[in-house]
């Protein structure tokens, strides 16, 4: 056995004790049906994947919340992540009244709205207890908070701060019923996942857990480092997303990750929902398109976006069938 496969047995006979042990506890880990509401137990795979698949509304922000709706639509998503914070589709200093009214124009033109995206980093923010209200109210049943970012000057002292913090949005999470998520980005605590998942496991699992990125995991673990890290965080995954990206060579030799169409970069999808697929996970998938898109007009860009968005749903859809269904 090499060590590479060493590693990866050891991770894995990790994630089947921890995840039983939740299943025990709550059910299965991330198992949430289209609904938002819980489901007791844990089901077959047989049954194939159940959970949204949402499009990041960071991809058209010029649309009113009904347009958004309909274009999420008709592009054949479940529904829509929604931003909830600046420059957002909801604006954090409105939310109290805006969101109620975002979230009714887009349930009116029959489309979901599972999980938003904001800005927020502790329940001191003075938007925090607005926006758990409103989406609680309004059937949301998952949260992206904001980043932390390191200083590098005490990284423990760091990472405990930034768990304080993100244990405060969690006691809003078990007010409202609302699960947090906490998004591996690299570049910002928790982009390694491993760096921050002990902090998010000294929290409530029913409250808070990973929104895990897998195109920022291959960033900052390529090869064995991002199963890895998929493979520690599988019993605290709430949600996902996807995107894909490439190296790119730019000036003066330096290298930078460049976002690209799902399936034409370094992540290796099939891999990564056989992983999905054996932790039986039900969650929230939010598809983020953020190549570069062209267009003459608005208009145009607006329609090429929902195609790009079109493309990528249907990759990934397909590459989580093929998982679920083996």
């Amino acid at each position: 056995m090499t060590r590479r496969d060493m590693l990866l047995t050891i991770a894995a006979s990790t994630v089947s004790a921890r995840a039983a042990d939740l299943r025990a506890a709550f059910g299965t880990a991330s198992a949430v049906p289209k609904t938002g509401a819980a489901r007791p137990g844990s089901a077959s795979r047989a049954d194939g994947f159940r959970g949204p698949y949402c499009l990041f509304s960071k991809l058209l922000p010029d649309l009113a919340w009904k347009d958004l709706g309909c274009a999420v639509n008709e592009a054949g998503f479940d529904g829509v992540d929604l931003t909830v914070r600046l420059k957002g589709h909801v604006l954090p200093e409105r939310v109290a009244t805006d969101l109620p009214r975002a979230l009714e124009a887009i349930h009116a033109v029959g489309t979901e709205v599972p999980m938003i995206t904001t800005g927020l980093l502790s329940a001191d923010d003075p938007a925090a207890q607005p926006t758990f209200e409103a989406a609680s109210n309004g059937g949301v049943r998952f949260l992206k908070p904001g980043y932390y970012r390191y200083q590098l000057e005490d990284v423990r002292r760091e990472l405990v701060d930034a768990g304080r913090q993100l244990g405060s949005l969690a006691e809003l999470g078990r007010r409202y019923a609302l699960v947090v998520g906490y998004h591996t980005h690299a570049g910002v605590v928790g982009g390694p996942t491993l760096d921050f998942l002990p902090e998010i496991e000294k929290l409530d699992a029913r409250t808070v857990g990973v929104y895990f990125d897998v195109r920022h995991a291959v960033v900052e673990g390529g090869r064995v480092g991002w199963k890895l890290a998929a493979a520690l965080a599988m019993p605290r995954l709430r949600m996902i997303a996807v995107k894909d990206y490439v190296w790119e060579e730019g000036a003066k030799g330096k290298w930078r990750d460049v976002n690209c169409p799902l399936g034409e970069g370094m992540v290796d999808w099939p891999a990564f929902c056989r992983m999905l697929a054996e932790a039986d996970y039900q969650g929230p998938v939010s598809v983020h398109v953020e190549y570069d898109i062209e267009g003459a007009t608005p208009a145009a860009r607006r329609d090429r976006a929902l195609e790009a968005a079109r493309r990528d749903l249907a990759l990934i859809k397909r590459h989580m069938q093929e998982a679920y269904r083996a």
